[in-house]
């Protein structure tokens, strides 16, 4: 079975906002409706635009979604969604950005809209070393984004009232006659966003926005096992939600500076380390670099260049807390570049030597 892409559904980046999910959905739900859409392919493309939604429009889902590849619908609750429902005659969009995002969205249904809005997800890309990967770490961040005002805690003034441009619906209704009949629109009030209030007296500190822009300090624990690509999410420091709204949360995405002498693969390290001839044929005991310090290895005589010596249980901790992986050492024999006069005579004997014994292996 082939893996949805949800975000390629509905044509959206990995990190899109809520907002730009929603916008997506309006476009590619009102394309692809059997009852706009005559196309044989359109219920079922309808169904998938839906499916997507239904995950990504849901900070849960969407968040089980990015971590796993999957999203559980069996307790998205009231037995679930049935998708095929929606191809039915008597749709509505209202309804179904209510199940989604948590309330109707601008042109959709004439529901109004909570005053309080979620603050938007955010994303910092976070460098750390093979080191700091291998055992944890807590790395001081600044982040810029929207907090709250403090003057006027979000709201963006001392007091509400009652939009005077669409009388407190969120909604602005517009009838008009053509030759086919009488039709009806509905669209978002854009003197109040659709929430159905206004500000009485704008907030001066933050001219009536109800939110101020600020960096952020903070402290980002790095669990001991995370890999290049690992997603780390902060609850709760994203940008402040509008009118006094939760805030969204922040994803710290690491990245893993490559080392000089180590290459990691999954939980497992490999390192490359030079001995000498002799060293190989006579054995020895030599000093590794391990990610915690030194440590000694015996190299047995006879040892051939490209054995691999494998040092258990000093690689990379597994991130879920499942063991530790190794450490590979890979031997290479060094051949020397300029020789002394004895070290000549020395070699020339060995290898009259070895030259008898290559004679009588081959019986010649």
């Amino acid at each position: 079975m082939t893996k949805k892409d949800y975000y390629e559904t509905l044509g959206v980046s990995r990190d899109a906002s809520k907002e730009e999910i929603k916008r997506a959905y309006k476009k590619l739900a009102k394309k692809y409706h059997p009852d706009l859409n005559k196309s044989p392919d359109a219920a079922e493309k309808f169904k998938e635009i839906n499916e997507a939604a239904a995950v990504l429009g849901d900070d849960k889902k969407r968040q089980k979604y990015d971590q796993f590849g999957t999203a559980d619908f069996s307790n998205m609750g009231g037995g679930g969604f049935d998708f095929a429902d929606f191809a039915n005659f008597g749709f509505d969009f209202g309804d179904i950005f209510d199940q989604f995002f948590g309330g109707s969205f601008g042109g959709f249904g004439g529901r109004r809209r909570s005053s309080q809005t979620r603050g938007d997800n955010l994303r910092f890309d976070l460098e750390v070393t093979l080191e700091e990967a291998a055992s944890g770490a807590k790395k001081t961040v600044i982040i810029p984004r929207h907090e709250s005002c403090p003057k006027c805690s979000g709201m963006g003034g001392t007091d509400l009232k009652e939009c005077p441009e669409c009388k407190g619906s969120g909604v602005l209704k517009q009838t008009s006659r053509t030759p086919f009949g009488i039709f009806s629109t509905t669209r978002t009030c854009r003197t109040c966003g659709g929430t159905g209030e206004v500000v009485k007296d704008s907030c001066e500190y933050c001219d009536g926005i109800g939110r101020v822009k600020k960096d952020r300090k903070l402290e980002i624990e790095i669990p001991a096992g995370v890999e290049e690509g690992t997603r780390l999410r902060v609850s709760g420091e994203g940008e402040a939600g509008e009118r006094g709204g939760p805030a969204g949360d922040l994803y710290v995405l690491i990245h893993v500076n490559p080392h000089k002498i180590f290459k990691r693969r999954g939980n497992d390290i490999y390192l490359e380390y030079p001995i000498t001839f002799a060293e190989a044929a006579l054995g020895t005991e030599i000093e590794v670099p391990t990610l915690k310090g030194k440590s000694k290895l015996r190299i047995p005589s006879g040892t051939q260049p490209g054995t691999v010596f494998r040092m258990k249980g000093k690689g990379i901790p597994d991130v879920h807390g499942y063991g530790h992986g190794n450490q590979n050492v890979i031997v290479t024999v060094k051949v020397p570049e300029s020789l002394t006069k004895k070290q000549k005579e020395i070699l020339k004997e060995f290898d009259k030597e070895a030259r008898k014994k290559k004679k009588g292996f081959f019986g010649l």
